[in-house]
C-alpha cells in the first residue's frame, strides 16, 4: 500500500515558518489553496503534496 502523507493545520502552519492558527486559516480558506482530502472532527487534512506545490507556486504568500 502506498504511504499517504498529510498535514493538518498544525504541520502547515510549522512549514510556514512557524505561521499563527490565524495566518493558516487566512490560507487554508483560499480559493486557490487544494481542497482538504478529509475534514476530521480535530480539523481538516490536506495531502503534503499539494501543500507543497501550492507553497512553491505561491512562494510570496507562503511567507511568514
Amino acid at each position: 500500500m502506498a504511504e499517504l502523507n498529510l498535514m493538518g493545520s498544525h504541520e502547515i502552519g510549522v512549514r510556514l515558518g512557524g505561521a499563527n492558527r490565524q495566518r493558516v486559516y487566512r490560507i487554508t480558506t483560499r480559493r486557490d489553496f487544494p481542497a482538504p482530502v478529509a475534514v476530521l472532527k480535530m480539523g481538516a487534512v490536506w495531502r503534503a503534496e499539494d501543500v507543497e506545490r501550492w507553497i512553491e507556486e505561491h512562494p510570496d504568500d507562503a511567507r511568514p
